[in-house]
């Protein structure tokens, strides 16, 4: 028993996540943008802090949404002034391990959970619980260890270790399948299945994802996927038909897409888990773009230290000119804003 223990748990740990190279930014001649952390703007609960930060969104009403992995992984709610509010879904059944929150243009909460294969839709006071999609092992299956390859039965309905949701004005959902079935899939508002692009065999072409990361969409419906293993920015029409791809921001890590008549697109270079030798000099960067990928500026490095950061996970630009980010490393959010010239 104790061996065959022993034997499920190397296998968990093995499946946590592929391992991708460091990957350097090509683009050159872009400004530097003159973003200023704002110190201490998260109050914690006494005695409690942030483990993981793996998921950062806001509400139209300026609440911040942070979704971490600590002790388990847990949901919190601030104001628009950092200030403690809520936890949301204490105990919840969806929550195992952590990846992402978003907030609908209803300002419906939805979070990303790696570690129980569900997408999880929570009214915007987070007190009721209106939709699921994805399924969670049962307990009476015992240890199951996260499958590599294919996700047999491959159902439309069935995720493997999603990271990531968005969608269009007309409430068309589409669900990044990050880890393990390396594709992108669109549901209608109800949940019912009308697309999905890519596979359970990674790949770098056309219609292929190595760990879809990140995923927006834009108010055309345009989809953009940071498509991590590959290193890339994929752009989807909203069929998930293949338009383009931004290649040359460095490891793609996560994308945001700002609101207003002018949108803009947020990329991380991200520096890696792990800090291995020379990262922080090559990696580390956020990009700001035209939604057709020209660059406009960059900001920030690599560091353990405040207002740098380790490994950003995930970003809030909703307002482009106020960027929260989540970090992995250094266990915490930060706010930035963007000063006057």
């Amino acid at each position: 028993m104790k061996k065959y223990l022993m034997t499920a748990l190397g296998a968990l740990l093995a499946c946590t996540g592929p391992a991708f190279p460091q990957v350097k930014a090509t683009v050159t001649g872009v400004p530097d943008l003159a973003y200023k952390a704002v110190p201490g703007f998260f109050k914690t609960p006494p005695g409690e802090y942030m483990g993981e930060t793996q998921g950062i969104a806001t509400n139209s009403k300026g609440d911040v949404f942070v979704f971490f992995r600590g002790e388990r992984s847990r949901l919190w709610q601030f104001d628009k002034t950092g200030k403690f509010i809520r936890e949301i879904g204490k105990g919840f059944y969806g929550f195992s391990f952590a990846h992402s929150v978003r907030v609908d243009h209803d300002d419906n909460i939805w979070a990303v959970d790696e570690g129980s294969n569900t997408v999880a839709k929570f009214s915007p006071d987070g007190s009721r619980l209106l939709m699921v999609i994805g399924y969670r092992p049962p307990v009476t299956a015992g240890v199951v260890a996260t499958v590599r390859g294919p996700n047999p039965p491959d159902s439309n309905y069935t995720l493997c270790r999603p990271s990531d949701v968005a969608w269009d004005l007309q409430g068309n959902i589409f669900v990044a399948d990050g880890y393990c079935n390396n594709r992108v899939v669109k549901y209608d508002k109800n949940g019912r299945f009308l697309a999905k692009v890519g596979g359970a065999a990674s790949g770098s072409g056309v219609n292929q994802f190595n760990l879809p990361h990140g995923l927006q969409v834009d108010h055309q419906g345009n989809v953009y996927v940071a498509d991590r293993g590959n290193a890339r920015y994929v752009v989807l029409d909203n069929d998930l038909k293949w338009k383009t791809s931004y290649n040359n921001y460095g490891s793609a890590w996560s994308a945001c897409i700002s609101e207003g008549a002018h949108q803009y697109l947020f990329v991380s270079n991200s520096n890696p888990n792990g800090n291995p030798p020379g990262s922080w000099d090559n990696t580390g960067q956020i990009y700001k773009l035209e939604l057709d990928g020209t660059p406009i500026g960059k900001f920030g490095q690599a560091g353990k230290i405040e207002p740098n950061w380790q490994v950003v996970h995930m970003m809030d630009c909703r307002n482009p000119n106020e960027l929260i980010i989540g970090e992995i490393e250094s266990w915490r959010a930060q706010k930035f804003v963007l000063q006057a010239k």
